[in-house]
């Protein structure tokens, strides 16, 4: 407290800035919590072997250094090891729950937090920056995937539910292509024994409308159904309900459609994003008006706009290649197979 109130008085001067003054602060109660931590810990560590003591006297031990890990940094107690035939015991450790050189949870949040938005690597100096305390790339990364695992096994896939649910919702889904690279098990430089393969990552989202917080879900290599799940799931953390309507968006790939139909029957509708059609229109608008490109996208627009989409195929079917051309020369025929 005593240095907090050199800060608020300036004693040493350097405080004449806002910013330095709270800099100031943040260290100083950075200290005080990692101080805190350590005297309630002496403080069980004494409550604890007293009571082992009276419960057992003949036990003896000599003192070993108990450390873990906070948001305040390494935190450190000597607890008395105690010792009988067959069998060590350390009370500290099982009573307040620690392991040697552990995370406590706090800090296991804000890893996972960080190690889920950006690349291991890049994590520490995150810590270093936000909490002032160093943590190795290879914990952050085991604490991670540890708790990405454990969500993935408790995930469980919704069901559509009885309740009235909200009136229209908005959901979405994507995938992308990944690269992942993996390390042979076998002996030698792993450096030059890496693989490089790829895997569909698909993103979910569902949102009530006008409501601008969506419910995100997210898979990784596996199939479209679990995918299709994942978009359940959000929709029911929503408030979809037995009188939800739902919107779809999305590209084209037959898989969403498909989804959309399997998981929400009636309920859903789906429509081809605008953004998606006019890139395969604007390869298609070469062929079909080479001369007055622009006032023939914009009429096509327009009809999509208006929901009009047996227009714009029926102005597409004159100027379709023909089969033996290959899909990569034939951009009228992959904008109409994209339309139906």
């Amino acid at each position: 407290m005593e240095s907090l109130l050199n800060v608020v008085e300036n004693t040493t001067g350097d405080c004449i800035k806002a910013d330095d003054a709270e800099q100031h602060v943040i260290e100083e109660i950075r200290q005080m919590g990692n101080d805190a931590l350590h005297c309630w810990g002496s403080t069980a560590e004494d409550r604890e072997a007293k009571q082992l003591r009276e419960q057992r006297p003949g036990l003896h031990g000599n003192g070993k250094k108990s450390c873990w890990h906070t948001t305040f940094g390494e935190i450190e107690v000597i607890e008395p090891l105690f010792r009988c035939p067959g069998q060590q015991i350390r009370p500290f450790r099982h009573s307040v729950g620690i392991s040697a050189r552990c995370c406590s949870l706090p800090l296991q949040r804000v890893m996972t937090d960080f190690g889920a938005d950006h690349a291991f690597g890049k994590v520490p100096k995150k810590l270093q920056e936000h909490y002032g305390i160093e943590m190795p790339v290879s914990t952050i990364r085991t604490v991670t995937e540890n708790h990405g695992q454990q969500m993935n096994s408790q995930r469980e896939s919704s069901t559509l539910p009885v309740v009235t649910g909200c009136q229209q919702q908005i959901v979405e889904i994507d995938g992308c292509m990944l690269p992942i690279v993996t390390t042979r098990t076998d002996k030698g430089d792993k450096r030059k024994k890496k693989i490089l393969h790829w895997k569909e990552a698909r993103l979910a989202l569902a949102h009530e409308e006008g409501n601008i917080t969506p419910k995100f879900d997210a898979t990784f290599g596996g199939s479209v159904d679990d995918a299709g799940h994942s978009l359940l799931n959000c929709a029911v953390t929503a408030g979809l309900g037995i009188n939800t309507q739902i919107h779809g968006v999305g590209d084209g790939a037959t898989w969403i459609a498909d989804q959309m139909k399997k998981r929400f029957g009636s309920q859903a509708s789906y429509l081809v994003d605008f953004y998606h059609v006019c890139e395969y229109l604007g390869g298609a608008s070469k062929i079909c008006a080479a001369n007055d490109e622009k006032n023939w996208m914009d009429v096509q627009e327009k009809r999509l706009k208006n929901n009009e989409h047996s227009l714009v195929i029926h102005d597409l079917n004159p100027f379709l290649e023909g089969d033996e051309i290959g899909n990569s020369k034939a951009p009228v025929r992959s904008c109409h197979r994209y339309l139906t």
